[in-house]
């Protein structure tokens, strides 16, 4: 049977899948408490989730001087390192990626992790083998560059047209539409709903649960 519109689903991994938000608000905010340095907010902290981590650090303390930056990148790896066996994903999320695996979807990550950091996450959960293709920040450009969308849909021989990208921030969604892939919002992670408005969204899900049922409706 024909699809509806996608072959390709490619999620976001933090703040998507995993609840992981305050948890990365948290250790930015260590990080820089650690070296002495002003501590970002967490409206401030929580918009630079999703770039690469040095991108991320720059974004987050622009003012302070550059020097600093990799140092907040090593603080924050062991900060999140010592943390990461407390998070979880979030209600529905091992159910909405079964359920999708099984109606024969393409399935992938895109993520502004390193390799080490989504594998042993990936592993935690068991969801190793759920992905067909993973794409992470240390591997190609960060978001909201099209690079990752664009070599997933080579590596797994998919049509950007029929791929859509699913994230709780504007680099998410931004990336989608820099990559011709269509994109949809959660507003239960990083950005503020009129954030993600803002970059004009396919569709905005409130929870996983309605995520899960327009996809079942639409995709």
């Amino acid at each position: 049977m024909a699809r509806k519109q996608f072959d390709l689903i490619v999620f976001d991994w933090d703040g998507t899948l995993m609840d992981s938000t305050s948890t990365i608000v948290k250790c930015i905010q260590a990080s820089a408490r650690d070296l002495g340095l002003p501590i970002p907010h967490d409206a401030a902290a929580a918009q630079v989730i999703g770039l690469a981590l040095p991108l991320a650090m720059q974004a987050v303390m622009p003012d302070v001087d550059p020097k600093f930056h990799p140092r907040m990148v090593e603080r924050y790896r062991y900060h999140y390192t010592s943390r990461d066996h407390e998070l979880s994903l979030f209600p529905g999320v091992q159910e909405m990626l079964q359920d999708l695996s099984q109606q024969a979807y393409f399935l992938a990550v895109a993520t502004g992790k390193s390799r080490v950091g989504l594998n042993r996450a990936m592993n935690a959960v068991k969801l190793l083998s759920m992905f067909d293709a993973t794409r992470c920040a240390d591997e190609t450009f960060s978001k909201p560059h099209p690079a990752m969308l664009l070599e997933l849909t080579r590596e797994l021989g998919q049509d950007i047209r029929r791929t859509v990208m699913i994230g709780d921030t504007s680099h998410d969604l931004l990336m989608a539409s820099n990559a011709g892939a269509a994109g949809i919002a959660v507003q239960y992670g990083a950005h503020p709903v009129e954030q993600l408005d803002a970059c004009t969204p396919l569709y905005s899900a409130s929870t996983v649960a309605q995520l899960h049922d327009w996809l079942n409706e639409h995709a």
